[in-house]
């Protein structure tokens, strides 16, 4: 791949981020409006012709790693695992 054609890739992949964002926040507000519209008639559940739109609240209990690691360091240094990745970044 040369040089221009990756210049005209990122700046294509730009072009299609900054869509996702607005996107991204037109979907947010879509959502808001129908949670404010729940809010205001006291349901968790809407409903309509072909559609039903739930917001409920769900309860997890989660494992607090962070407390652990203070409270059993030698616990949790001996079941820590290292794990690998990678970061695709544009500058």
């Amino acid at each position: 791949m040369s040089i221009n054609e990756v210049d005209a890739k990122v700046k294509e992949l730009r072009e299609l981020r900054n869509l996702e964002a607005e996107v991204k926040s037109a979907i947010t507000a879509i959502e808001d409006d129908l949670k404010a519209e729940m809010v205001e008639r006291g349901t968790d559940v809407l409903t309509g012709q072909d559609c039903m739109v739930c917001w409920k609240t769900i309860i997890s209990s989660r494992f607090d790693s962070a407390a652990f690691k203070l409270s059993h360091a030698d616990l949790f240094r001996q079941y820590s695992r290292a794990t690998t990745s990678r970061r695709f970044v544009i500058a």
